[in-house]
């Protein structure tokens, strides 16, 4: 699997170059045999430095590779890959404070989705 789309790798360059604003994660890595949980929201115009959220024991907001992201090579032949149902729906800064409140990105989504869900109940 390739690890970005064109349409994914052009947004997160947009982004790069606007670095004030909160932006919502585009793209979501993730090792599909343990630790390790990468959220992108920018790519500087190196083609390889990504900005985000990177959960490898702990979350924390920073760069990371993309080719270090694609040389990983995990057990079984296996390897980093990209979530293709993730929308990012929230800006980094609301998975910021939810990955270190709840201690991990994947706590924090469930706990995200599940707030944002409409009440069963009507109220």
């Amino acid at each position: 699997m390739i690890l970005l789309t064109d349409d994914q790798r052009d947004l997160l360059l947009a982004n790069g170059r606007q670095r004030d604003v909160d932006h919502l994660p585009v793209v979501k890595f993730f090792n599909p045999l343990g630790e390790g949980v990468w959220l992108a929201t920018e790519l500087d115009a190196d083609g390889d430095t990504l900005f985000g959220l990177a959960d490898t024991g702990y979350p924390e907001l920073g760069c990371f590779s993309l080719e270090e992201l694609t040389s990983i090579r995990l057990p079984f032949g296996m390897r980093i890959e990209r979530d293709i149902l993730f929308t990012g729906d929230f800006p980094i800064s609301v998975w910021i404070e939810a990955a270190r409140d709840a201690g991990s990105i994947r706590a924090a989504e469930r706990i995200l989705y599940r707030a944002a869900q409409p009440s069963r109940d009507g109220g």
